[in-house]
């Protein structure tokens, strides 16, 4: 966590941005680092989570002001339903603006062109990865205006 606030405020000091403007996206261990940036409270317009682990660690305080969008495929084997059902728990627990899409008939990586192991649970979707990008593209249009 330490790491993503640290690139968050290298980001804010940069010429040109808009610090009342500023969003995360990751994707698979990057959108665990983006929703754990927004967990650790920084001023995040929103926050957007490609296919990414939901985990919370449990020794850290959170403290999410970031709206957040979690994409995820409902056959992903590396995230169960069970980890989304305590991930709207938490998000719920602390009264956070948040959406959970599912995109059916999809695994993990769904939007990597270069994934195709079924066996491992990774394989492209070219569906789900253009609903995604829509779906990011409108939540950033709603959230930065």
């Amino acid at each position: 966590r330490s790491r993503a606030v640290l690139s968050y405020e290298a980001a804010k000091s940069l010429p040109g941005i808009d610090t009342s403007k500023i969003g995360a996206i990751g994707y698979c261990f990057g959108g665990l680092c983006a929703l754990d940036l927004a967990r650790s409270g920084v001023d995040l317009c929103g926050t957007v989570s490609f296919h990414g682990l939901l985990g919370a660690p449990s020794d850290l305080d959170c403290k999410v002001k970031s709206k957040i969008l979690c994409l995820h495929g409902c056959d992903d084997p590396m995230v169960t339903p069970e980890d989304v059902l305590q991930f709207e728990k938490e998000m719920t627990r602390l009264d956070v603006d948040f959406q959970v899409h599912v995109f059916g008939q999809t695994v993990h990586a769904f939007t990597n062109p270069e994934a195709n192991d079924l066996e491992f649970g990774t394989v492209y979707s070219e569906r789900s990865d253009k609903r995604s990008w829509i779906l990011m593209r409108n939540f950033f249009e709603e959230v930065f205006n």
